[in-house]
């Protein structure tokens, strides 16, 4: 009697997979869903397999001397020349935004920023050929909101990126900078970065 039930058992579960396998495969419905779930257990188990190398880390230029620079001068900084350093100008000063160039470089989002005074789109939200202006800005005419708009960008530059000098207005002399100013402004930047850490 147990041989007979053990025959009965593997006759049932042999029939119950057989009916499983004609159902699965007799919907054309079922056919796709397992096609798909195929499809994407390839890809997970490939995919795991097949990881990318990493992007070799592109070398950092060295932290350009600090400047005042004038418009035409900074328009030279665009991220196109040879060494590829971008520059913009926030609210009368000039930030070395190199590190940001998937943002501020050709084809990023705010290409339009690089090597121009940024401060009037910034202020007003616009990514317009029109709101770059091809000589010094003064902003006289932007609205209280808008103003400090362009001072909250300029100190997320500041705390974010390198600080390079002033933009200068037509006749105006730029200032030197002694190495010396370089290395203090280097620790208060250092210093203010600990600072927010420990908060």
């Amino acid at each position: 009697m147990a041989d007979t039930d053990d025959q009965s058992d593997s006759t049932q579960n042999g029939s119950l997979l057989a009916n499983f396998f004609s159902e699965l495969l007799s919907s054309p419905l079922n056919l796709a869903l397992l096609g798909v779930c195929g499809f994407l257990l390839y890809k997970i188990f490939i995919g795991q397999k097949k990881q990318e190398a990493p992007r070799p880390k592109e070398p950092e230029l060295p932290k350009l001397k600090k400047q005042d620079m004038t418009l035409e001068q900074l328009r030279e900084y665009d991220g196109k020349g040879p060494e590829g350093r971008i520059l913009l100008a926030a609210n009368g000063k000039v930030f070395d935004v190199t590190r940001g160039k998937r943002f501020y470089g050709p084809g990023g989002p705010y290409g339009l920023f690089a090597g121009r005074d940024a401060s009037r789109a910034l202020a007003t939200f616009s990514m317009t050929d029109d709101v770059f202006r091809m000589e010094y800005d003064d902003l006289s005419d932007l609205s209280s909101m808008q103003m400090e708009s362009v001072r909250e960008w300029e100190m997320q530059f500041t705390e974010k990126y390198d600080y390079v000098g002033r933009l200068l207005k037509p006749g105006e002399q730029p200032r030197d900078y002694t190495d010396t100013e370089d290395e203090q402004s280097e620790e208060m930047k250092e210093k203010s970065e600990t600072e927010k850490k420990e908060d």
